[in-house]
């Protein structure tokens, strides 16, 4: 099989995948939203978010430095796999392990300090995943990672409504989720030895040069992760388990919308990987700025959209009782939309190997915001952090672009977002004259006006269609940022 055609063969069975995963996860939050109600979902996102900062640390970035280090000539593939493996296991102990301990120096109750101790063995399970996804990765087989995944959802899924039919409460949510990720694991692990018998091994020459990867790309999640993650742990350290429910919800529809940028980048960083490293600058910018253009086609829809139908939206999701969460889904949003626009040049600076360059804006981005956390959150609770939220990645995105333009010398063409500004301003004028309709009636009215629109402004070429034909890529590479399910 073509390399070309073993890479699309991943890409299509990635995103079919994470489409459905996706909308078994949007499932299972549906039913835990109407069983567990406000405060116990409060709950669960507060548990969920102080083990993410200690299973985000362990990772070390050692998914990318798996598919670089295995990928070089001559490379002692199983020794390399052995090593990470080990490395990984220690890492996943030691910082996952701390978590159970740290939470009781916490002012929660007792229901979140056992659910810590609880979800800790399936952070444990995702973190030693990685390994093998970067494995597959290296292989071109991520279709053994679209099945491991969705066998996942479907057990959190069966496992949700298996804990809330008997009434087992947040500690039966808890034991799905943990049920789940083994489940994961095991079918992770279980693939792997088609390919290669991995055991414990340690070298410390090949540990050394594993840490010596991972510094930068460790030090870039950690500060990736205060940004992202300590806005819920402040909420839920000073306001109700009920608030960080309703915030947890709104943001728990942002991370279903954020993984179209992030697959759609991740199809697109090996041709820009290929087209820098070949020197072909002037292909490097035309896809750059198509890509670009085609995430402010989806934006700009998507924020204004959400100003219009985003209680009905959550309720639609979450249940009633997560009504006042639509406001909050509205400043959500705009972050969403700075995702949008932003993580093609954080991908970007991937293909042009400049990571190191954007380390600054991390650090402040991390502080500032942390600051600001502290500073309108105890005044507007979950509004306030979400203002804060959308601040970090605004900034984020101004910065990836800096550091793009800095190297590249990349000039943006501002035509197609304009018109798509333009087009979402209308579609959202369109939508308001309707009045109150019904929600799937407004979101088709609202996807048919916006499109109509930007055809007869222009906005929408053939050209945007014909970034991924077929041509002879490099193996995908994986993002630096460690999603947890």
């Amino acid at each position: 099989m073509r390399l070309s055609t073993r890479v699309a063969y991943n890409t299509i069975i990635q995103t079919a995948s994470k489409v459905i995963a996706t909308v078994l996860g949007l499932f299972s939050i549906a039913l835990m939203t109407r069983y567990l109600g406000a405060s116990g979902f409060g709950q669960y996102t507060t548990i969920i978010t102080f083990l993410s900062f200690f299973a985000i640390i362990a990772d070390f970035g050692l998914t990318l430095v798996t598919v670089q280090l295995t990928s070089h000539k001559g490379a002692d593939e199983k020794k390399i796999l052995n090593n990470l493996l080990s490395f990984r296991l220690l890492s996943a102990l030691i910082f996952i392990g701390i978590g159970p301990l740290a939470v009781f120096f916490f002012p929660y109750q007792s229901a979140v300090k056992i659910g810590v101790l609880i979800s800790s063995l399936s952070f444990f399970f995702i973190a030693l995943n990685q390994i093998f996804v970067g494995l597959f990765q290296r292989h071109l087989r991520m279709d053994k990672v679209s099945i491991a995944e969705v066998a996942g959802r479907i057990a959190l899924l069966l496992g949700i409504y298996f804990a809330s039919s008997r009434n087992y409460g947040l500690y039966g949510i808890l034991a799905a989720t943990v049920i789940s990720s083994a489940i994961s694991f095991f079918l992770h692990f279980m693939f792997s030895r088609r390919l290669v018998r991995i055991k414990l091994e340690f070298d410390w020459g090949l540990w050394k040069e594993i840490i010596i990867k991972s510094w930068p790309l460790a030090l870039t999640i950690t500060f990736n992760l205060l940004y992202l993650k300590t806005d819920t742990l402040i909420l839920s350290l000073i306001k109700s388990q009920a608030e960080v429910g309703i915030y947890g919800a709104a943001y728990k529809v942002i991370d279903v919308l954020i993984t179209l940028p992030f697959l759609f980048s991740g199809i697109i960083l090996p041709i820009l990987t290929l087209a820098w490293s070949e020197g072909n600058k002037e292909n490097f910018k035309k896809v750059l700025q198509k890509s670009f253009d085609i995430m402010a086609i989806l934006a700009f829809p998507l924020v204004a959209g959400a100003w219009m139908i985003s209680s009905e939206t959550m309720e639609l999701v979450a249940g009633r009782d997560f009504l006042a969460a639509g406001p909050a889904l509205n400043i959500l949003m705009m972050a969403a939309g700075a995702i949008f626009l932003g993580n093609i040049f954080a991908h970007a600076i991937i293909a042009i190997d400049k990571q190191k360059s954007i380390l600054p804006a991390y650090i402040f981005t991390a502080l500032s915001s942390v600051a600001g956390y502290l500073l309108f959150i105890p005044r507007y609770s979950y509004f306030g952090a979400a203002w804060v939220t959308v601040y970090s990645e605004v900034l984020i995105a101004f910065s990836s672009f800096y550091i793009v333009w800095r190297f590249t010398g990349f000039r943006m063409n501002w035509k197609v977002l304009a018109k798509s500004f333009f087009a979402a301003a209308l579609m959202y004028a369109f939508l308001a004259w309707l009045g109150e309709i019904n929600l799937f009636l407004k979101m088709f009215a609202g996807v048919l006006s916006y499109f109509t629109i930007l055809y007869l402004l222009k906005g929408i070429t053939k050209d945007d269609l014909l970034i991924l034909k077929n041509r002879e890529l490099p193996a995908p590479v994986a993002g630096d940022i460690n999603k947890i399910p």
